[in-house]
């Protein structure tokens, strides 16, 4: 018999129960779903990419530009050691502007690297994750012999060039552990760039004018020869036209970005002129 107040309440199968929706943890209940990271609903939002369109743009354009730049700031001076730093002696603003704006060019590719690693790996995953490595830590060792050569350039200031030359002679060979990160800065552009061709992200010519940064000189003090042109003007034709599109892909920032760009940029000349 039905007891009172149960006959408008069916009968559960254990096959229904078996299935039916578990019950929110504790203080789970009212709580919306949200987005990793972002404290919004889930869908309430649009998707967030790091490092942004902006960021990527800007490294994209200005990281081959400056490289191509410093490259030839130097083109006319002899490759070795000895010579970069009787350069540094006769033309010091010269020289220093040429490594600044190559060391600049390479701090900033690496958001460059990450939006095409990003492109790549939408369809070629596994290219663009070990491309995307190798090329950063590359990038990486460069950044690393840059504070070498600003070293050899104070010993010039202080100590003049032939005691930098000899400092530089005693000590080129010695080991460090960025040493073991050369066969990333050569072959990392070569598999990022096959990824790019298989992916379509840039396509064959392109694709190639991008592995040809794997020619470009490797260590400290290191001049300007042929394929260290061929290298930086391969770059700028990979990914300018890429960076252009990425920034013009969007609406342009507010009004009042870019006072506060430049302002943020010359805080940071000032301090970092304090020490």
């Amino acid at each position: 018999m039905t007891r009172t107040g149960d006959t408008t309440a069916p009968a559960t199968t254990s096959r229904e129960t078996a299935h039916a929706t578990p019950p929110a943890a504790s203080g789970d209940a009212t709580r919306p779903a949200t987005s990793a990271g972002t404290g919004r609903a889930a869908g309430a939002g649009t998707s967030f990419e790091f490092p942004g369109r902006w960021v990527e743009g800007a490294g994209l354009v200005l990281g081959p530009s400056l490289m191509l730049a410093g490259v030839l700031l130097r083109a006319d001076v002899d490759g070795f050691f000895p010579q970069q730093l009787a350069a540094v002696a006769a033309s010091p603003a010269r020289m220093t502007a040429s490594y600044s704006a190559f060391v600049a060019g390479n701090v900033l590719l690496w958001p460059a690297v990450i939006a095409l690693a990003r492109r790549v790996g939408r369809t070629r995953p596994v290219w663009a994750l070990w491309g995307g490595v190798m090329v950063l830590l590359g990038l990486f060792a460069r950044t690393f012999h840059a504070g070498v050569n600003h070293l050899a350039f104070q010993l010039v200031d202080v100590q003049g060039a032939p005691a930098a030359q000899q400092v530089m002679a005693d000590t080129y060979g010695a080991f460090h552990i960025f040493h073991t990160l050369s066969a990333a800065v050569f072959f990392g552009w070569i598999v990022l760039a096959v990824g790019t061709w298989r992916a379509g992200v840039l396509g064959i010519v392109r694709s190639v004018a991008l592995g040809l940064m794997a020619a470009l000189p490797i260590g400290v003090l290191k001049g300007t020869g042929p394929m260290s042109v061929v290298a930086t003007l391969g770059l700028c034709v990979a990914l300018l036209p890429l960076g252009v599109r990425v920034l013009r892909d969007g609406p342009a920032p507010r009004w009042w970005a870019y006072p506060i760009a430049l302002a943020v940029a010359a805080a940071a000349v000032l301090l970092g002129m304090a020490g």
